[in-house]
C-alpha cells in the first residue's frame, strides 16, 4: 500500500501552466549562462593585471543575491556574479558591471513599455496586478499602486525635460506637421495636438514638438514655433510638408521665410476625391496617382492638365481645389528623387498617429487630455526608434548646402556654368 494517491487541489486564482514554468526555468539556464559568459569575458580583459606577488588582481568573489527580475513570462530569478579588485584603492577600484543585468533593475524593458501603455489606455494603478496576473503571476512584485504611481511621475517629470530641451544644437532639412486629434473620456470636445518631425542631416527622422490645443488656429501653430525658436532652432528647413492648415503656412512664413512648402498628397487626394460621387472615386484616384507618381514635373504638369480637361465639364470643384495648389504639390521635383517617397506626404506622422487613434478609440479614449499627451508622447517616443531613414542620406549634405535638382537628379549643367 505505497501507492500515493494524493491529489493537489488547485487553489483559487492560482492558474497551472506547466509550459510557463519550462519557459521560465529555460529562461534561468539562460540568463546564467550568458552572465556567466560575460563574467568570463570581463576575467580575460583583466587577465594581464597581476600584483607585486605574482597573483591576479580581479578575481571571482561569489555572486549577488537572488533577485527577481519582473519579465513577460512571469518573475525569473537570476544571481549575478561578483568580482574582486585585490590592489584596489579609494580612488580606482574595478568592478563588473553586467549589461544584461543592470544593477537596480526590476523589470524587462518590454515591460516597462508596457505599464504606461496600460495606465494611459484606463487602467488604475490599482488594478495592474490582477490585469496582469494571469500573464506575470498571481503576486507579480514591482507591481504596487506605489510603484505605479512612482513610474507615472517619471513619465511626466520625462516628458517635462523633453519639452525644455534645448535645439540650439539640432538641424532638421525637413520637416513634417500635422494635427491629430484625440477624444479623452472625461473631456467635452476633441483635442488638437500640432505634431512636427524633422529629418537630421544624417537622415533620421525625430518627434520634435507638439502643442496642444482646440483647433489647427494660426494662433496655436505660432505658439508652437515660437517655443521651438526660443530652446535655440535657428536653422530654416529647406522644406515643409503638411496638408491645406492655412494658419501654419502663413505662421511658417513668418518663422522661417526661406521655407518652401510641400502639400501633402495624401490630403490633398483625399480632399479631391470627397467632391467626387463614390461611383467615380476609384477612377480618379487611379488619374491623380498617375501625377504624383510622375518621373519628372513636365510629365506631372501634363498628367494634372489631362485631369483637369477630363473631370472639369461636371466636377468643377474638384479640379478648383486640385488646381489652387498645383505649384506646392510639385516642389518635390526640385528635391533629390530618394527623397520624393518621404517629401509627397506627410505620412511619417500619419502612420505614426493611427496606431494612436486605433488604441485610443478600442479603449474609448484616454481619461484626460493630460493622459492623453503622456500616451502621445511615450507611444511616439518607442515608435521613433524604428521610424524609417531617408534614403539616398549622401544627397542630404548637397541640400543643405543649396545644391540645384531638376526633375530629382542634380543639375550639373547650372554647376559648370557657375564654374
Amino acid at each position: 500500500m505505497d501507492e500515493n494517491r494524493v491529489v493537489s487541489l488547485r487553489q483559487k486564482g492560482v492558474i497551472d501552466d506547466p509550459l510557463t514554468e519550462i519557459l521560465r526555468a529555460g529562461a534561468r539556464r539562460l540568463i546564467a549562462q550568458a552572465v556567466e559568459a560575460e563574467f568570463e569575458t570581463f576575467l580575460t580583459s583583466n587577465a594581464e593585471l597581476v600584483l607585486s606577488d605574482g597573483r591576479q588582481r580581479v578575481v571571482r568573489h561569489g555572486h549577488d543575491p537572488v533577485r527577481a527580475i519582473q519579465t513577460g513570462i512571469g518573475p525569473v530569478e537570476v544571481q549575478k556574479p561578483k568580482a574582486r579588485d585585490r590592489g584596489a584603492t579609494e580612488d580606482a577600484r574595478i568592478r563588473f558591471t553586467s549589461n544584461i543585468l543592470p544593477k537596480w533593475a526590476r523589470r524587462t524593458k518590454s515591460l516597462d513599455a508596457l505599464l504606461p501603455v496600460l495606465y494611459l489606455r484606463g487602467i488604475s494603478a490599482g488594478d495592474f496586478q490582477e490585469a496582469l496576473a494571469a500573464l506575470l503571476g498571481k503576486d507579480a512584485p514591482n507591481l504596487s499602486a506605489a510603484v505605479i504611481a512612482r513610474l507615472k511621475n517619471e513619465w511626466e517629470d520625462e516628458y517635462r525635460q523633453w519639452q525644455q530641451r534645448d535645439l540650439s544644437a539640432r538641424h532638421y532639412v525637413y520637416v513634417w506637421a500635422d494635427g491629430v486629434y484625440l477624444q479623452a473620456r472625461m473631456e467635452p470636445q476633441a483635442e488638437c495636438m500640432l505634431v512636427m518631425i524633422g529629418a537630421t542631416p544624417e537622415g533620421r527622422k525625430e518627434l520634435i514638438g507638439f502643442q496642444t490645443g482646440m483647433r489647427e488656429s494660426a494662433q496655436s501653430w505660432k505658439e508652437l514655433l515660437v517655443d521651438l525658436k526660443a530652446r535655440g532652432l535657428s536653422i530654416a528647413p529647406q522644406v515643409a510638408i503638411g496638408d491645406g492648415a492655412l494658419g501654419f503656412w502663413k505662421v511658417l512664413d513668418e518663422a522661417f521665410p526661406t521655407t518652401r512648402h510641400q502639400r501633402c498628397w495624401l490630403h490633398k487626394t483625399l480632399n479631391v476625391l470627397d467632391k467626387f460621387p463614390k461611383s467615380m472615386q476609384p477612377n480618379a484616384h487611379k488619374d491623380l496617382r498617375e501625377i504624383w507618381l510622375s518621373p519628372n514635373r513636365g510629365a506631372a504638369e501634363a498628367a494634372l492638365t489631362t485631369f483637369a480637361e477630363k473631370y472639369a465639364p461636371k466636377y468643377d470643384k474638384a479640379i478648383e481645389c486640385l488646381i489652387k495648389d498645383r505649384q506646392t504639390l510639385l516642389t518635390f521635383f526640385d528635391f533629390p528623387a530618394d527623397h520624393w517617397d518621404h517629401l509627397r506626404t506627410s505620412n511619417p506622422i500619419e502612420s505614426v498617429f493611427a496606431t494612436v487613434r486605433h488604441r485610443t478609440v478600442r479603449m474609448k479614449g484616454a481619461l484626460s487630455q493630460d493622459t492623453a499627451r503622456l500616451m502621445v508622447f511615450k507611444l511616439v517616443m518607442a515608435a521613433s526608434k524604428t521610424w524609417r531613414r531617408l534614403k539616398g542620406q549622401n544627397q542630404l549634405p548637397k541640400v543643405i548646402d543649396g545644391v540645384t535638382f531638376k526633375d530629382g537628379i542634380e543639375d550639373v549643367a547650372e554647376m559648370k556654368s557657375a564654374a
